[in-house]
């Protein structure tokens, strides 16, 4: 009675562990290949939030008395109320003075044609209105108007100018940091701080009181108040009277969002226009470091181990597929030509023996085989079909076959 051993038991790898000879990526190559770039995002993503978070800050618009930043205009606020002067703000510009006030509009432009005739009946006893153009000149100061005469030289750079008049304001504060919009000063104003062929600051009188025509507003701003005469002459013009009220433009009116359109670009912070550049500047350095680094010679396992059985097959197959018998018939008359040759003492020259030598050779080994026989077997014609292809190939190793052992 016969005992069968039972058949050893093959490990079979799992379905998801990957061959060592396998190039796909494994966990750990992939997190080596991305970490730097996971750290770059982490960081992107961080510097983000955090700018999100700074600009939640309450920005106000320039010439703001609420503002602390540069453009803003609190320090003019903060050196009224030390000498006595009460202020206050105000979004309605149709409101009547309870006394003696002055009224300051930075934004004269923005109010609606009723508005300007609300504050031209109200009687200010001074009035300053900054950068006005045409219809809130005509409503509050007539007599002045822009200098459009010279197209060229109706708009001047805010500078340090002399006064080069007798208001008592401007002589007193001397130089100032004035420009902007110019304009004339008619035949009952007077120009000081003049610029080419137009005036930065004009000063009328008019039925409700005195009228100030500034080009620009920058002298009010935190960042000049201290220059030059700009304090004294901001607090001569915006001090004369014991209250003082500020106008609060609303930018959310019709007339502002027409006057103010903004385009796509100004919705992007400055600084982000710098950060892009300086990252176009990394990104080109890297790809300049990257691009010249060739690296070291690494080996590289191959994907699959093929047997040259299986690679000769596949030939075999090539061949077939394409009716080439012509090609298959010289290649096995070849491979046994270049085997025969050796063993039967005939040189190769150029990878190829001789033929005559060589069917003299195979005749010699075989004394009842004429080398006719031999040439018309290992130089003959192309077989025809399939089955003269698969004869010749039987002839051949049988030919091997007795010249090695005849």
């Amino acid at each position: 009675m016969t005992s069968t051993a039972p058949a050893p038991a093959v490990d079979r790898a799992p379905s998801g562990i990957v061959s060592p000879s396998s190039l796909a990526p494994t966990g750990r190559s992939l997190w080596r290949r991305a970490r730097w770039y996971l750290l770059a995002v982490a960081f992107l993503l961080l510097g983000a939030v955090v700018v999100a978070g700074l600009s939640q800050e309450h920005r106000y618009p320039p010439l703001d008395p609420r503002s602390y930043d540069q453009d803003g205009a609190h320090a003019v606020i903060a050196l009224l109320e030390q000498r006595g002067v009460t202020t206050s703000l105000t979004t309605d510009a149709t409101g009547r003075p309870t006394g003696a006030d002055t009224l300051v509009i930075p934004e004269p432009d923005l109010l609606s044609a009723a508005e300007l005739r609300a504050v031209a009946a109200a009687r200010h006893t001074r009035l300053v209105l900054v950068a006005p153009g045409p219809a809130a000149l005509s409503a509050l100061a007539p007599g002045i108007r822009p200098a459009d005469e010279h197209p060229a030289s109706s708009y001047a750079s805010v500078r340090s100018t002399a006064p080069q008049c007798s208001l008592a304001e401007a002589t007193r504060a001397g130089s100032a940091h004035l420009g902007g919009q110019l304009y004339t000063s008619g035949s009952r104003g007077e120009g000081c701080y003049p610029h080419n062929h137009g005036f930065s600051l004009v000063s009328t009188r008019t039925q409700g009181g005195d009228v100030i025509v500034l080009g620009s507003g920058d002298l009010l701003q935190n960042q000049l108040l201290a220059k030059d005469g700009n304090a004294s002459l901001a607090l001569g013009l915006l001090g004369s009277q014991p209250h003082l009220t500020w106008h609060l433009p609303d930018y959310g009116s019709p007339i502002a969002e027409n006057t103010h359109r903004k385009n796509p670009t100004d919705y992007i912070p400055a600084g982000w226009r710098w950060a892009t550049l300086q990252l176009a500047i990394a990104a080109a350095l890297a790809a300049l470091w990257r691009g010249r680094r060739l690296g070291p010679v690494i080996s590289e396992n191959l994907p699959v181990v093929v047997r040259a059985a299986e690679t000769t097959e596949g030939r075999a197959r090539l061949y077939h597929r394409a009716k080439a018998r012509g090609r298959a018939a010289q290649a096995l008359r070849r491979a046994t030509a270049h085997r025969l040759a050796p063993a039967l003492g005939v040189p190769l020259r150029a990878g190829a023996a001789d033929p005559d030598a060589l069917c003299a050779a195979v005749a010699d080994r075989l004394a009842a085989r004429p080398a006719a026989d031999v040439r018309a077997l290992l130089y003959g014609p192309d077989p025809t079909d399939d089955a003269a292809l698969l004869r010749l190939a039987d002839d051949l190793d049988a030919l091997e076959r007795q010249v090695r052992k005849p």
